[in-house]
């Protein structure tokens, strides 16, 4: 009788867990952009500051994280030309696949975009 409980469970348990990691990785990887684009664009509106001083700051933090594949832009063009209180937008994207560690086995691979935006200081 136990064997045939356990039969039955362990998939389901199987999954909950591996599920659960799954999840928490793409939860941690959203978050990490987040963090990497409000941190790029802070520093992108600072005064004299480029979109290669920006880059650097969000590459630094997805370093930091561990988070691989990832591609940072700039849909507004150069900081640096910029006026002052203009929109500053910095876009911070990566693939779900990539970052995934069980090989993303339990969700499609997603491109996960965030874009910060915040008026030039």
């Amino acid at each position: 009788m136990a064997t045939v409980e356990f039969a039955v469970c362990l998939p389901i348990l199987i999954l909950l867990v591996f599920g659960s990691i799954e999840a928490s990785s793409m939860i941690f990887l959203k978050q990490s952009l987040n963090v990497a684009a409000y941190e790029s664009t802070r520093e992108a509106i600072r005064d004299g500051r480029s979109n290669a001083d920006a880059a650097a700051r969000a590459q630094a933090i997805l370093d930091s994280r561990g988070i691989v594949g990832y591609r940072i832009t700039f849909p507004n063009g150069e900081s640096l030309d910029a006026d002052r209180a203009a929109e500053v937008i910095t876009s911070v994207t990566a693939s779900s696949a990539d970052n995934s560690p069980l090989l993303g086995r339990f969700l499609t691979n997603r491109q996960l975009t965030v874009n910060t935006v915040m008026l030039k200081q």
